[in-house]
C-alpha cells in the first residue's frame, strides 16, 4: 500500500473514493449476478440441444443399416451454405444469437428414391441445426464467462481491498490530525500559563 499524505485534503480524498466505491459496487454486484443468471440459461440451452440430438442420433441409428443398403443416402446429400446470426448484448456483453442456417439438398430421383429419403434429409437438417446453434450458444457462454470472470475481480478488488484500504486510511488520517489538534490545544495551554506566570512575576518586581 502507498504512502498516504496524513493531511486533511487526502482525509477529504479518501473519503471522496470511499464514497465512489460504494456507490459502483451495488452496481458491479448487480451486474455479476445478471452474468451468472444468463450463463445457467445458456447452459440449460446447451443440455437441451445435447438432448435433442442425442435423441435423432437414437432414431437415426435404427435407420443405418437402410442407409447402407439403398446407398441413396450419402454425406453431400445435404451441405451448409449459410448460418444467420445477431448481435444481442447481455449486461453490457456483446453475444452473437443463432437464428437460422440455409442449407442446399443435392437433386435426387423422385422417382426411383425412397419416400423416407425426405424424411431423413429433413431429420438430418435438424441434426446439424442443434450442432450450429450449439456452438452459437458455446460462443456465448464463452463471452459471458469471460466478462463473469473480469466482474468477480472488480467486485472482490472493490470489497476486500478498496473499500478496507478506504476506510483504514481514513482512521488513520482521522486519529493522526485529532492527534495533532490534541497536542496543539495542549501546548496551547502550556504557553498560556507560562504568559501567566510570566505577568505574575512581572507584577511582583
Amino acid at each position: 500500500m502507498a504512502k498516504i499524505k496524513l493531511t486533511k485534503n487526502e482525509l477529504k480524498n479518501q473519503k471522496d473514493s470511499l464514497k465512489m466505491y460504494k456507490r459502483y459496487l451495488p452496481t458491479l454486484v448487480l451486474k455479476k449476478q445478471q452474468l451468472q443468471a444468463e450463463i445457467r440459461a445458456v447452459e440449460m440451452r446447451l443440455h437441451e440441444l445435447t438432448d435433442e440430438k442425442n435423441r435423432l442420433d437414437t432414431l437415426f441409428k435404427s435407420w443405418i443399416g437402410v442407409f447402407g443398403e439403398t446407398g441413396f443416402f450419402t454425406p453431400d446429400i445435404l451441405k451448409i451454405t449459410g448460418i444467420n446470426t445477431v448481435s444481442g448484448n447481455i449486461a453490457g456483453v456483446s453475444i452473437p444469437i443463432f437464428e437460422s442456417a440455409e442449407f442446399k439438398v443435392s437433386e435426387y430421383n423422385l422417382e426411383i428414391t425412397p419416400l423416407w429419403l425426405d424424411t431423413a434429409v429433413e431429420n438430418l437438417k435438424k441434426v446439424l441445426l442443434c450442432d450450429l446453434e450449439a456452438r452459437v450458444v458455446q460462443e456465448q457462454h464463452k463471452n459471458l464467462s469471460r466478462e463473469l470472470h473480469i466482474t468477480t475481480q472488480r467486485v472482490n478488488l472493490f470489497e476486500k481491498v478498496k473499500i478496507p484500504e478506504a476506510k483504514g486510511n481514513i482512521k488513520k488520517i482521522q486519529i493522526y490530525l485529532g492527534d495533532q489538534q490534541t497536542a496543539a490545544v495542549v501546548r496551547g495551554k502550556i504557553a498560556k500559563r507560562g504568559l501567566a506566570r510570566a505577568a505574575q512575576n512581572g507584577g511582583a518586581i
